[in-house]
């Protein structure tokens, strides 16, 4: 994998090497002779910029220089034209007066030339929306150009890391594989064989074993679940009786402590002479009865 990163960003640094050698052979616009400012304006200040698009920023174009260039030359152009169309007009014109017999233009090949100049002027303006329209797409197609280049170069960035990042993964897995290797060794053959050499159908098997101890588990869970209320109300009871039967053994506790206390201060509670009235109403029953005790 790391090769073929590495080819793959040998081929894309030669290509990047090759468009730059080209950029420098390439001009947009080559004019081999400037046009000076006089020739277009004699009113006009020198100017201040060559006409020649490689003497501005041909080395590193960037929209904005691009866009004044644009704009330049349309001036430019439009100065050209009106000087050209004023010079061409005078021309006709003269030769027209001048000429043997002199050309006299009437008001219907006015009317007639009007009729063309219209037609002509809707084929221009519909030529203009047709350029318009390219120009338009056209700069829709360069920003898209011009994103993708960014992103081409970002994953050529990119793609300059992967060799040496692809190389310590490498090293990562190798360092992870002698772990594992060690672990297996030092580990029980048994459970390593049984857990993790195991061919497919024992897999399988063992597999389906694993599901069925599952099922049996969430059969008893289930079992557990439904009896839990009936567990959880039994307990409840429970725990009030305990609660009853632990205040009456605090409470004989207390009075077992009180006639402790009584008895070791000579005190009398009462017990005794009720025993002994007792025992002398048995024995005076036992005698009339006959009985012997």
């Amino acid at each position: 994998m790391a090769n073929t990163s590495s080819e793959a960003l040998e081929v894309l640094q030669s290509l990047e090497q090759e468009q730059g050698d080209l950029k420098k052979h390439l001009a947009i616009i080559r004019i081999s002779e400037p046009i000076s400012a006089e020739a277009v304006d004699s009113n006009a200040p020198p100017a201040k910029r060559g006409s020649d698009v490689s003497v501005s920023n041909l080395n590193d174009p960037t929209p904005a220089s691009l866009e004044a260039d644009l704009t330049h030359y349309k001036e430019l152009f439009s100065k050209l034209r009106f000087s050209y169309l004023e010079q061409v007009t005078k021309e006709k014109f003269l030769r027209a007066i001048v000429g043997d017999p002199p050309v006299v233009v009437g008001h219907n090949e006015n009317v007639e030339l009007e009729t063309q100049l219209a037609e002509v002027k809707a084929e221009l303006k519909a030529s203009k929306e047709e350029a318009r329209a390219m120009i338009a797409e056209m700069e829709k197609m360069g920003r898209d150009l011009a994103s993708r280049y960014k992103t081409v170069q970002l994953q050529m960035t990119q793609l300059s890391t992967l060799p040496d990042a692809i190389q310590n993964l490498e090293y990562t897995i190798a360092g992870l594989r002698a772990r594992q290797a060690a672990s297996m060794d030092s580990a029980d053959p048994i459970n390593t064989s049984s857990s993790q050499n195991l061919p497919l159908p024992a897999t399988l098997t063992r597999l389906s074993e694993r599901e069925a101890e599952l099922a049996a588990l969430n059969r008893q869970l289930a079992a557990v679940q439904n009896t839990l209320p009936r567990k959880t109300r039994e307990a409840e009871a429970m725990e009030r009786e305990i609660s009853v039967l632990e205040r009456r053994k605090e409470e004989t506790i207390a009075q077992a402590r009180e006639a402790q206390r009584k008895k070791q201060e000579g005190e009398s509670d009462g017990l005794e002479e009720m025993g002994r009235w007792y025992r002398g109403a048995e024995e005076t029953l036992q005698e009339i009865v006959g009985v012997e005790g």
